[in-house]
This record gives structure tokens, C-alpha cells and sequence, in this order.
């Protein structure tokens, strides 16, 4: 009985997986702008990793391995989500939020969270720690993707499509907030506001919500002080160098010193405990170091051609939730890499969201590699 189970299971996995007979050759271009992305990251976190890791582990690589593990399950669940119909997501939408959601309240409970300082951002669980939020990145974008798709011209109707979106965004919004992570609240925010005017959401609806946010932000800054901190290293850097703003000025003294083409691969000097958070959200400028000006150029265009890519994908895609799921996926990764990189060079404050494909964290590689994998299932069903 067993055995037949068994087997009934693989056939089960092997039917899901199997592609159809109206798919395509899947978009090469996006699949290699990806890959380029990615190697050239774990190329770097090798060397950007290695004080640090050094530091904490009394091993050069041990970083850079635990990150190869986070490749490993991020390349599967690549190929799953690429071989998976996308369409089925519209069934499984619902319960994989719910389950993401009830992940965020688990790092409220004492003994299983983990952050650093006051935020509360990990689940550790028999020695592996995994980040909700950047499960809630892909769980919400399908499901919005969904629920939009659904409500069709309803959308534009303030008690059908606005009211009950906005308190979609409150629910997920208000467990951010208690975290705090409102980095990766901004991100998810301004993905849900750009698929929903994609959708056909009334535009001054969208700007009444744009509105409120900005007020919340507002009251965010006024409630915690590292948030406004973070706004007044933006407008002068100086102000408080070796405490508030160390970070902001590490970090550009580290993009400048790179010049046009870099020291050298591996002869970084911040990265020797002078930046924090080098393997993290700060790798960019010890990229910019130790490359140059050149080849983050070369990075900034390679994720201008993913959204690109992602954007020819969602004027072909078959219908109105792929195109609402690939424009909000790449949004997600472009709009990501933005911030990040802004934040690192001054121009815009500091949110603490990490490099997509190239930061170290096993959680946001998995995720943003299951996101490229729908992608990559979306192009092979294009018209």
C-alpha cells in the first residue's frame, strides 16, 4: 500500500510538472540575465564575505557555503515554479498567503524569533533560520494578482475594488510595522499600488492611498527615532559620522574610492570591519570598490534589461494574471535593486533591503528565484 502511494504521489508530481503541449522555448535572454546576476554575485560575496566570515566563524568561506546551500534550494524551487503552470496559482494563492501571514506572527513568539536590536524578522527553527517577509513578497503578488484578476472592472468601484484592497495592504502593512521592517513594507507596498493601477484601479483612489501611506510614513519617523535618523544622514551626512551616520559615510567612501575600475578583485579595505553589514545589504559599495565604476554599471544594466525582459513578457503574456504577475515580479526585483543601491550611495535614506540575487540570505535568494522561475513560465506561454 505504501509503494502504490508512493508512486500514485510521483505520477501526481511528475503531471504537474509536465509541460504542456502549447508551451514554447521559454525566454533564453531573461533565464541568462539571471544567471549572469547570480554567479556574478556568489563571485563577489567570495570575496566580500571573507573578513567577516573570517571574523565570526574562524573560516574564510563559511558565508559564502551557507549561501550556496540558500542557491541550491532557490535553484530548485527555479525549477519547479519555471516546469509549474502559473495558472494554478490562482487556486493556490489563498492558503500559501495565509500560510506566509501566520509565519510573520511566528516571530513575535519568544524563543523561535530572531533579529537584531528591536526588530523582529527571523524564525529560527533546529538551527535554520528563515525571513517571512520575503515569503510574503511572492505569496501576496499572487494572490493580489488574483483577487484583481477576479474583480475585473470592479476594480475601479471604491466599495468592491478599493475598499477591500486597501485593507488587504493594512492587514500586511500592520504586521510589518510591528516587526519593524519597513524596508520590505515599502517594497511590497509600492509592488501592490503598481499591479493594482496595472489592473485598471481607479487612479485617485491609488493617489488618496499613496497619501495615506506617505502619512503613516511620517508618524513611522516620528515614532522611532532610527527611522528619522536614517532621514537626516540622507540630507547631511555629516552631522553625526562615527555614530548615526557611519554607515552612509563607509559606504560612499567605499563606492568612491573604487574609481572607474576598482582596486581589484579581493582588495577591498572597507570590507575589513569598517562597513557593517558588507555581505548583506552593504554589498553594493564594496562591489563598487573593489570593480569600479564599469562593471556596477554593467550590474545596473543587467537589471535594467531583467525588467526589460519582464515587461516585453507581460505585453505577451496569455492573459490579464500573467501579465499582472510578470509586472509585478520584475517591478519586485527592479524596484528592489533601486532601493538598495540608492540607499548605499545617499540618494535616498537607508532601508535595509538586501541586493536581489546577490546579497547573502538564503530566504530572499529562494524567493526571488522562485518569482524568476514563474517568470520563466509565463514566457513559455506567451503569444
Amino acid at each position: 500500500m505504501a509503494r502504490r502511494r508512493l508512486q500514485r504521489i510521483k505520477l501526481m508530481f511528475r503531471s504537474l510538472l509536465r509541460d504542456r503541449a502549447n508551451y514554447h522555448q521559454p525566454d533564453y535572454l531573461l533565464i541568462g540575465a539571471v544567471v549572469v546576476i547570480v554567479l556574478f554575485g556568489l563571485i563577489m560575496l567570495s570575496s566580500v564575505s571573507s573578513a567577516i566570515s573570517f571574523a565570526k566563524h574562524e573560516s574564510t568561506y563559511i558565508i559564502f557555503y551557507k549561501q550556496l546551500l540558500g542557491l541550491s534550494l532557490g535553484a530548485f524551487l527555479f525549477y519547479i515554479t519555471s516546469k509549474l503552470d502559473y495558472h494554478r496559482y490562482k487556486e493556490l494563492a489563498l492558503p500559501l498567503l495565509v500560510v506566509s501571514l501566520a509565519l510573520l506572527l511566528i516571530v513575535f513568539i519568544p524563543g523561535l524569533a530572531g533579529g537584531w536590536g528591536s526588530a523582529k524578522s527571523w524564525i529560527n527553527i533546529f538551527g535554520f533560520s528563515l525571513q517571512p517577509s520575503e515569503l510574503v513578497k511572492i505569496t501576496f503578488l499572487l494572490y493580489l494578482a488574483a483577487w484583481i484578476d477576479k474583480r475585473g472592472r470592479d476594480l475601479e468601484d471604491l466599495h468592491q475594488g478599493t475598499a477591500p484592497f486597501f485593507m488587504l495592504l493594512a492587514v500586511v502593512a500592520g504586521l510589518m510595522i510591528a516587526q519593524p521592517d519597513t524596508g520590505t513594507l515599502f517594497i511590497i507596498l509600492s509592488i501592490a499600488l503598481s499591479v493594482y493601477f496595472i489592473g485598471g484601479g481607479n487612479i485617485k483612489h491609488i493617489a488618496i492611498i499613496g497619501i495615506i501611506g506617505l502619512i503613516g510614513l511620517f508618524m513611522m519617523v516620528k515614532v522611532a527615532p532610527y527611522q528619522a535618523d536614517r532621514f537626516r544622514c540622507f540630507f547631511d551626512s555629516d552631522f553625526s559620522p562615527v555614530d548615526v551616520c557611519y554607515q552612509i559615510n563607509q559606504s560612499l567612501i567605499a563606492t568612491g574610492s573604487g574609481g572607474f575600475l576598482g582596486r581589484g578583485f579581493g582588495a577591498s579595505r572597507q570590507k575589513f570591519k569598517y562597513l557593517p553589514e558588507v555581505q548583506g545589504d552593504a554589498i553594493f559599495p564594496i562591489i563598487a570598490e573593489e570593480m569600479g565604476f564599469v562593471i556596477v554599471s554593467g550590474l545596473v544594466a543587467l537589471f535594467t534589461f531583467l525588467f526589460y525582459r519582464g515587461y516585453i513578457l507581460s505585453q505577451r503574456a496569455p492573459d490579464n494574471y500573467g501579465k499582472l504577475l510578470a509586472i509585478g515580479i520584475v517591478s519586485w526585483f527592479s524596484l528592489q535593486a533601486f532601493i538598495n543601491i540608492a540607499g548605499m550611495i545617499n540618494l535616498m535614506p537607508m532601508t535595509g533591503v538586501p541586493l536581489p540575487f546577490i546579497s547573502y540570505g538564503g530566504s530572499a535568494m529562494m524567493a526571488v528565484l522562485a518569482a524568476a522561475g514563474i517568470l520563466v513560465n509565463i514566457s513559455k506561454q506567451t503569444r
